[in-house]
């Protein structure tokens, strides 16, 4: 099957994202416990309002534990917990973010022979 070099140019994707904002979002957090929510909506490019509630679905569901220290919060993932999608428990939503959310430096790119 040959697929048109057109599908694989950025503006074929520009209409859909790889990750929900509810995943974006953890992501943020993963990659920073103490991210503001106006952080977040800068990142995801949403309201804060909309920040807002996507958080308080996360922290309701128990993905995300929010504890307050000062005048900021910290966040803390229940990395353990399965991936929404997911009815085996052996989908922790850790092992999902581990990989997306490594730095730069520690992730490893294998090349298949002969490229």
């Amino acid at each position: 099957m040959h697929y048109s070099p057109i599908c694989v140019q950025l503006p074929c994707v520009a209409n859909w994202s790889f990750l929900t904002n509810h995943g974006r979002a953890l992501l943020c957090i993963a990659r920073d416990p103490e991210v503001r929510l106006r952080e977040i909506a800068m990142s995801l490019a949403i309201s804060e309002r909309r920040t807002y509630a996507i958080v308080s679905d996360l922290t309701d569901a128990g993905y995300v534990l929010k504890r307050k220290e000062g005048r900021r919060n910290r966040y803390q993932i229940q990395t353990h917990l399965p991936l929404p999608e997911f009815t085996g428990r052996d989908q922790a939503i850790g092992a999902v973010l581990d990989l997306l959310a490594a730095p730069e430096e520690r992730r490893r790119f294998t090349r298949r022979a002969g490229d």
